[in-house]
C-alpha cells in the first residue's frame, strides 16, 4: 500500500502566469501551481494535490503584492470573488493578458504572422449589461444578503452594492431589493436543505437604449404579493428606464436561474438595444454580448479581415441572436446562421425582420448536423463558439469547404 502524500501549507512567489491567470513557481525540480494569482505576488498556499514533480494548491493569503499593484478602487475587493485585478491599472491588465495569450500560441507552436496588438474596451467600468445576484447570508444565521459569492466561499453571499463592473443603476436596484426584503417575513433559499423562497435577482439593460428588465427568482414554497416591491422599483431614481419586471419560479436543485415558470409583474419581458446601427430585441434569458460596446469593437475588427463580401455566401456558425450574421448581411448575398439554442434562433429571425434584412436565414440545431443539410457552399465562414470551442467533427467538416476566408472568434 502506497503512503498518502501529506498535504500542507507553503509559501511561493509567483514567477510566471499562464492562461487563465494560473500562477507558477519552480523550486528543487518541482513545479508549483495555483489559480487566480498574479506574477510577482508572494502567496500562502494550501496544497490540494501533491505528486512527485508537481504540486497544485489554492491561495489562502496574499503575503506580498506584486510591485505593480496599487490600492483597489473597489471596496468589495478582494473579499468578493467576481474580479481578480482590481489592484492593477487597466493598461497593466492588458499587458498581463496579452502575455498569456501570446504564450498560448508559443506553447502550441503556432506562428503568428501579423500580430496587431491588444485592443482595450471602450468602457473600463460599469460595462456589463447583465448581472445575476444570489440571495443568502454572509455568515450562518446572519441577515439576508443579496450579491455575489465571496472568493472561495460558495455558500455565503456578500452584499456588493458598489460593484465597479456593474452600471450604477444595477447597484441601486440590487441595494433596494436587499433592503426591501430585509424587513419582510420572507425566507431565502437554502442550498443545503433546499428550503426557502428567494433565490436570485437578474438585471439586464440595453446600453444604447437604457431600457432595463428585472427578474426576481423564487421557489414555489411560499406565496408572495410583489405589488409593493414592483411599485418601489418603479419609484427609484435611475439613469435608465425599467420596461419590465418578472417573477421567475424555479424549483430545480441546481444553484442556477432556471425559468420553470415566468410571470410578468410589470411591462414586458424583453428590452431593446442597438449594435452598429442594428436593433435587437433581447429577452430575459437569451444570449447577448455582456459588453455590447466592446462587442462593436470586436465585430468591426473581425469583419475588417474579410476582403469583400459582394456576391458571397456566408455561414455564421454558433450564431446566437444573430448579431454578426445581420451585420455582414448588409454586403453579402446570403447569410446562413446555425445555433443550437432555439430561443436564440427565434430571436435572431425576429431581429432580422425588425431590421428589414431578408437575406439572412437562422437555423436551430447542432452545427455539424445542419452543415450536412445545407447545399449552398460558403465563400466565408465566421465561427463564434461557446467557451468549450468547436467539436472535432464540425472542425473537419468546416475544413472540407476549403474557403479562403475563415474568421474564428474565441470567447475563452
Amino acid at each position: 500500500m502506497t503512503k498518502k502524500k501529506r498535504l500542507g501549507y507553503f509559501e511561493m512567489k509567483i514567477e510566471e502566469n499562464k492562461f487563465p491567470f494560473e500562477g507558477y513557481s519552480y523550486k528543487d525540480g518541482k513545479r508549483y501551481k495555483v489559480k487566480n494569482a498574479l506574477k510577482g505576488q508572494t502567496v500562502k498556499v494550501k496544497a490540494t494535490r501533491v505528486r512527485k514533480e508537481k504540486v497544485d494548491g489554492k491561495i489562502v493569503e496574499i503575503i506580498e503584492k506584486a510591485d505593480y499593484e496599487t490600492k483597489s478602487k473597489c471596496i468589495h475587493f478582494p473579499e468578493c470573488g467576481g474580479c481578480l485585478m482590481q489592484t492593477v491599472e487597466y493598461d497593466k491588465q492588458l499587458e498581463l493578458i496579452e502575455e498569456q495569450v501570446l504564450q498560448l500560441f508559443k506553447d502550441n507552436e503556432i506562428d503568428i504572422a501579423d500580430y496587431e496588438g491588444i485592443i482595450s474596451s471602450p468602457n473600463k467600468t460599469g460595462y456589463r449589461n447583465k448581472m445575476e445576484y444570489t440571495f443568502g447570508n454572509e455568515y450562518k444565521d446572519g441577515p439576508i444578503s443579496l450579491g455575489l459569492h465571496p472568493r472561495g466561499r460558495f455558500h455565503d453571499i456578500l452584499n456588493t452594492f458598489e460593484c465597479k463592473i456593474a452600471p450604477t443603476d444595477f447597484n441601486k436596484i440590487q441595494k433596494f431589493t436587499q433592503k426591501y426584503f430585509l424587513g419582510k417575513e420572507v425566507s431565502f433559499y437554502n442550498k443545503h436543505d433546499h428550503k426557502g423562497f428567494l433565490r436570485h435577482l437578474l438585471v439586464r439593460e440595453g446600453m444604447k437604449t437604457k431600457e432595463i428588465i428585472i427578474a426576481i427568482s423564487t421557489s414555489s414554497q411560499e406565496d408572495y404579493d410583489f405589488t409593493e416591491y414592483v411599485k418601489g422599483l418603479n419609484q427609484l431614481e435611475l439613469d435608465g428606464t425599467i420596461v419590465g419586471i418578472m417573477h421567475v419560479i424555479n424549483d430545480r436543485l441546481a444553484d442556477a436561474l432556471i425559468p420553470e415558470e415566468t410571470k410578468i409583474l410589470f411591462g414586458r419581458d424583453y428590452y431593446m438595444d442597438e449594435i452598429l446601427g442594428l436593433k435587437f430585441k433581447v429577452s430575459l434569458f437569451s444570449f447577448f454580448q455582456t459588453n455590447p460596446l466592446g462587442a462593436e469593437v470586436l465585430y468591426l475588427k473581425a469583419l475588417s479581415y474579410i476582403s469583400d463580401l459582394k456576391d458571397k455566401v456566408v455561414y455564421d456558425l454558433f450564431s446566437g441572436t444573430g448579431t454578426i450574421g445581420q451585420i455582414v448581411a448588409k454586403n453579402a448575398t446570403k447569410v446562413y446562421g446555425i445555433e443550437l439554442v432555439e430561443e436564440a434562433v427565434a430571436a435572431a429571425n425576429e431581429n432580422a425582420k425588425l431590421n428589414k434584412i431578408d437575406n439572412c436565414t437562422f437555423i436551430a440545431g447542432d452545427v455539424f448536423e445542419k452543415l450536412n443539410e445545407l447545399t449552398e457552399k460558403p465563400q466565408v465562414i465566421i465561427i463564434d463558439p461557446p467557451r468549450v470551442g468547436v467539436h472535432e467533427k464540425a472542425i473537419k467538416k468546416i475544413a472540407e469547404y476549403g474557403m479562403d476566408e475563415l474568421i474564428y472568434i474565441s470567447c475563452n
